[in-house]
């Protein structure tokens, strides 16, 4: 993503009141436009491969194809990020949405300021998790843990320290912060982390760090 241009995003729910919201409060920003809408889940995937935004806006609970199938559809077949926004905080629903690739899992009753930094930081190659979804994702993770942790031994010390601040759900500033390293280093560190996981997205890698017992 550019810095010198707005966030392109497409909406995806099957309430059109809804995405009329989200469109105000988005492009209220400034800094984001939305380029395209859809009411269902098969019309996210045509409009991601369509329009090629910086990331999709997804609801869970579409009719024909769901924001779950959709987001695996989009993820494995382009470069396009989602974002998924709900009402439902199940659990499922959390970890079906993460399984296929999202890039971070808010709930509708997000503030505008939550919103919007969590489209942002989305586009820019953050994870973002509300509060309440991270709670859901670390139960679940250490209800599901086995005796054998993660194998992290590929990992540098640093990688590690980089690893445990997305699991903490840091942002890429926040943990350069946490560790007085450059951005652009944290952002290099969090490139290796993934590749020597083989992990798909942040998400992915907190949900490792998790496991590890790194958060």
């Amino acid at each position: 993503m550019n810095d010198d241009r707005r966030v392109r995003v497409v909406l995806a729910d099957d309430h059109s009141a809804v995405r009329e919201g989200l469109r105000m409060v988005l492009e209220a920003s400034g800094r984001i436009s939305v380029v395209g809408e859809a009411s269902d889940g098969a019309a996210a995937v045509s409009a991601a491969t369509r329009l090629r935004p910086d990331l999709v806006l997804m609801d869970v609970r579409m009719p024909q194809v769901d924001g779950i199938a959709a987001t695996e559809t989009i993820t494995s077949s382009t470069d396009v990020r989602v974002l998924v926004l709900t009402t439902f905080g199940l659990d499922d629903y959390v970890l079906g949405a993460l399984a296929a690739g999202a890039s971070g899992f808010l709930l509708k009753t997000a503030t505008g300021t939550e919103l919007v930094d969590g489209t942002l930081r989305v586009a820019a190659g953050d994870a973002v998790l509300d509060a309440e979804v991270a709670r859901v994702v670390v139960d679940a993770m250490r209800g599901r843990q086995t005796a054998a942790a993660p194998d992290l031994s590929a990992l540098t010390d640093r990688e590690r320290d980089v690893l445990a601040g997305v699991g903490a759900g840091l942002s890429n500033a926040q943990i350069a912060r946490r560790l007085e390293i450059g951005e652009s280093t944290v952002k290099t560190h969090v490139s290796r982390v993934l590749m020597k996981l083989d992990a798909p997205s942040r998400v992915q890698a907190a949900v490792v760090a998790v496991q590890a017992g790194l958060v």
